[in-house]
């Protein structure tokens, strides 16, 4: 068999986020817990004031602090349930 014609070994990610979105992330978190509650635990100005999730992902996109402690919150919160 020559290198050309194996198949690639496809590795499978440990990384229990790997495959999901941001807006998905974001959008189980609202549905769990509502935005006053995540403004409560997680405490932004975007969950806290007017909150939306289009303007809550533009700010977490640029934000790396703050969307840490959201997929923190989501691997805390909900992946660990599945």
């Amino acid at each position: 068999m020559t290198a050309h014609s194996r198949k690639p070994i496809r590795q499978m990610s440990n990384d229990p986020l790997h495959g999901l979105t941001l807006k998905a992330i974001l959008q189980a978190l609202v549905d769990k817990h509502g935005w006053e509650r995540l403004g409560q635990l997680i405490a932004i100005r975007c969950f806290q004031h007017e909150p939306s999730l289009d303007s809550s992902l533009k700010f977490l996109r640029k934000t790396p602090w703050a969307r840490e402690k959201v997929e923190a919150l989501y691997l805390r919160d909900i992946a660990g349930k599945r």
